[in-house]
């Protein structure tokens, strides 16, 4: 019913930029608190940002400075710009929503497939 799919990861250098974008689609009324997550081998998920529908935002530590997350409700669209990429961000990133559906109004959590994210030189 709906889909998250994530763009924009690849292979940088350390110091570069990478933008990612999280595109859902299907019968969504409105797009609520999204936000973005990573793993790397070995580790656990990690939180990396959210973001609420009014434009609210939260960072982990690792990346404030860094990282900007921002929103296109109209386009029902996530980004994450990664400047100042470091080795240790390396990891799958994963576009996280909370959406609501027509008909019946119902309010469910999707995740998108992830997009590999690689720092290295």
């Amino acid at each position: 019913q709906v889909q998250l799919v994530e763009s924009g990861g690849g292979l940088v250098q350390p110091g570069g930029s990478l933008r990612l974008s999280c595109a859902a689609s299907g019968r969504i009324f409105s797009m609520n608190a999204m936000g973005w997550y990573r793993q790397a081998p070995g580790m656990q998920r990690e939180l990396v940002a959210t973001i609420t529908s009014d434009g609210h935002t939260n960072y982990a530590d690792s990346v404030k400075g860094r990282f900007t997350i921002s929103r296109d409700n109209a386009k029902n669209t996530m980004y994450l710009q990664m400047n100042s990429l470091k080795p240790e961000d390396t990891a799958v990133y994963y576009c996280n929503a909370y959406i609501t559906l027509w008909a019946p109004r119902t309010t469910l959590t999707y995740w998108g497939q992830g997009t590999q994210v690689t720092v290295s030189s």
